[in-house]
């Protein structure tokens, strides 16, 4: 019960009191943490547009029927949803192979190119595989470059040190991901969410993502999606200030998350990764590959069993958390800057959206 203790306490910076707590390694008392696989009394169903998604379109984006999703809202936060794994058998593989395949190539950033020449960040994935696919469980092994990575930017590309966005620092944004995230805002009641900006965050059992909020877009009317891979973590969502307690919740792989309205700039963070909770290397939900006739037009693409191996091995030991994010509203431009060029970046390579004092907090350098 010590957890509920320290929520009681209130106070000045409640939330770090629990994200400390939360962050212990033996923090064993997981009892006041939300489970939405088995909802309890601060949680409620919420209502879906169903008739914003056509089922073609859902199966485009490997999505079951919105029909056959449950969602979920919170007491107390208000346009907050959760949306227990809605994806078809083996459609979590195609988002996980591009986090570590594709979206890490360039013209996309990441947090090697700090301290990297470029022509050795050009093929994380070609000098990682034979590392990985090799790997032991040994944590003395030296870290493939895949397992280096803390953080990738697409589309509109997040300045670590203004944080800020901006129209001179920007590259396509992958279509495939668009499109999955148009689904998903419709499906929520957000029809014409444009997907510009996205941050993708790469953790291992020894990371956390330090206290923050999201709000460099500059149109906050749309919402923030985030969607999780691979092993389990606690997330730690708070009020406008962080006096407030946060509630925490479990988060599982194929899990979304779409944070909007009033829960749109609330304080969260990530206090700890946990291993899935089957017991298991990784989750059931990873077990079953895709079936073999895809929808015309669908963006998701067969793995081979050699590409989904190397992701596998990745997996084992780590979460992959994409969030995508509308910057600009309509016809809204960026306001012009001058002394910047856009292109800074995290002053160190796994800033993580972290404030001051959550430092100490960061994942394991390179």
């Amino acid at each position: 019960m010590a957890a509920a203790a320290l929520t009681r306490e209130g106070g000045e910076d409640a939330f770090r009191r629990l994200f400390r707590f939360y962050r212990q390694r033996d923090a064993s008392d997981l009892r006041g943490v939300v489970d939405f696989s088995a909802p309890g009394a601060q949680v409620f169903r919420s209502q879906l547009s169903i008739s914003s998604v056509s089922d073609q379109d859902a199966y485009r984006a490997g999505l079951r029927p919105v029909s056959q999703w449950k969602a979920y809202g919170l007491s107390g936060y208000p346009g907050f949803i959760f949306i227990p794994n809605p994806f078809l058998p083996g459609c979590q593989r195609h988002w996980v192979k591009q986090c570590l395949k594709l979206y890490p190539e360039k013209p996309n950033v990441c947090n090697l190119d700090l301290h990297m020449a470029p022509e050795k960040t050009t093929d994380l994935w070609g000098q990682s595989k034979e590392q990985l696919r090799r790997k032991g469980s040994s944590k003395w092994e030296p870290r493939s470059l895949l397992e280096k990575l803390r953080w990738v930017t697409l589309g509109y590309h997040y300045n670590w040190d203004t944080k800020k966005y901006s129209a001179n620092h920007h590259t396509p944004f992958p279509s495939d991901l668009a499109f999955l995230s148009e689904q998903v805002a419709a499906a929520c009641g957000f029809r014409g969410f444009q997907a510009q900006a996205g941050i993708l965050n790469y953790y291992h059992f020894d990371s956390s993502l330090g206290i923050h909020v999201d709000e460099s877009e500059l149109d906050h009317s749309r919402p923030l999606l985030s969607f999780s891979f691979g092993q389990s973590s606690i997330f730690l969502l708070g009020g406008l200030k962080r006096e407030e307690a946060p509630t925490a919740m479990f988060m599982h792989s194929g899990d979304i998350m779409v944070m909007s309205g009033f829960s749109r700039l609330l304080y969260h963070a990530v206090p700890r990764v946990l291993p899935n909770p089957e017991g298991t290397a990784l989750p059931s939900c990873l077990d079953q590959g895709l079936s073999s006739d895809l929808p015309v037009g669908s963006v998701i693409e067969h793995s081979s069993d050699e590409d989904w191996q190397v992701c596998a091995k990745y997996l084992q030991s780590s979460r992959i958390n994409m969030t995508i994010r509308q910057v600009l509203a309509d016809g809204q431009k960026f306001p012009e800057e001058s002394g910047t060029n856009g292109k800074g970046q995290a002053p160190s390579e796994d800033s993580h959206h972290e404030d001051s004092k959550a430092k100490r907090h960061k994942p394991n350098t390179v």
